[in-house]
């Protein structure tokens, strides 16, 4: 990504006000229970996985949420849906960029699965993630993926005037908080619970702050909750994309 495009303190620069971006993964699915990875594959939630949808809706009901958005897949859709109702948020809006990662040839297979089939492969699993997969989505797309939701999501605070909440997937959800450290690989991985909650709180230059010519004006950044649980949410699994 080039520095133009970089998700940084100067892409920031513009908002008209503090502002907190909510980025969230869907609750537990029954491919999260068996540790399957599911990628693109369409999987609903657990009755835990529900749970948890519920008990994050409590973070948002009082968080000044004025645009709200989600995955178009049936487990974010699903974990949007109870949010949206129990926290009273304005109607969720479908964001194809929001969807998981192609993980390739080990969409729907376990990790012991995978050991046996690609055992190659395996074994550069633990040090290049997603890299090492044939057919896995590359991390130049992903970058430019994650880049295109940014954007999308800070159009929406310039637009809508408040804070902005996004349902993804573990998988997308390491690369939106990448970019804004400008991570170009998978590495060091970032843990993605089950209705995890990240929050990047921006705060805009002020009016007062100066301006020198060769100084471009930039907010303020800081991630205030990093893979925050829900309370009551049930028992937690490890995470699998």
């Amino acid at each position: 990504m080039s520095h133009q495009n970089a998700i940084d303190p100067a892409f920031f620069a513009g908002l008209p006000a503090v502002t907190s971006f909510f980025l969230l993964r869907h609750g537990e699915t029954t491919a999260n229970l068996e540790g399957r990875i599911q990628g693109r594959s369409e999987h609903g939630l657990t009755e835990n996985g529900r749970r948890q949808a519920a008990a994050a809706a409590a973070w948002f009901s009082a968080a000044g949420v004025k645009s709200f958005f989600c995955s178009p897949q049936l487990r974010a859709r699903q974990s949007a849906d109870i949010i949206g109702h129990l926290a009273g948020l304005p109607p969720v809006v479908e964001l194809p960029d929001l969807m998981e990662l192609d993980t390739g040839c080990y969409t729907g297979l376990t990790l012991a699965e995978v050991a046996e089939r690609f055992p190659a492969v395996h074994a550069r699993f633990d040090s290049h993630s997603w890299a090492a997969v044939p057919g896995a989505e590359s991390v130049a797309q992903l970058r430019a993926r994650a880049g295109q939701v940014w954007r999308r999501l800070r159009q929406a605070a310039l637009e809508g005037g408040g804070n902005v909440l996004a349902v993804t997937h573990g998988g997308l959800l390491q690369w939106l908080v990448r970019l804004t450290f400008g991570s170009t690989s998978w590495m060091p991985l970032i843990t993605t619970g089950n209705c995890g909650l990240f929050r990047l709180l921006v705060r805009p230059p002020s009016g007062s702050e100066s301006s020198a010519d060769d100084v471009a004006p930039a907010a303020c950044l800081q991630w205030q909750e990093f893979n925050q649980l829900p309370a009551d949410g049930g028992p937690a699994v490890p995470p699998v994309f």
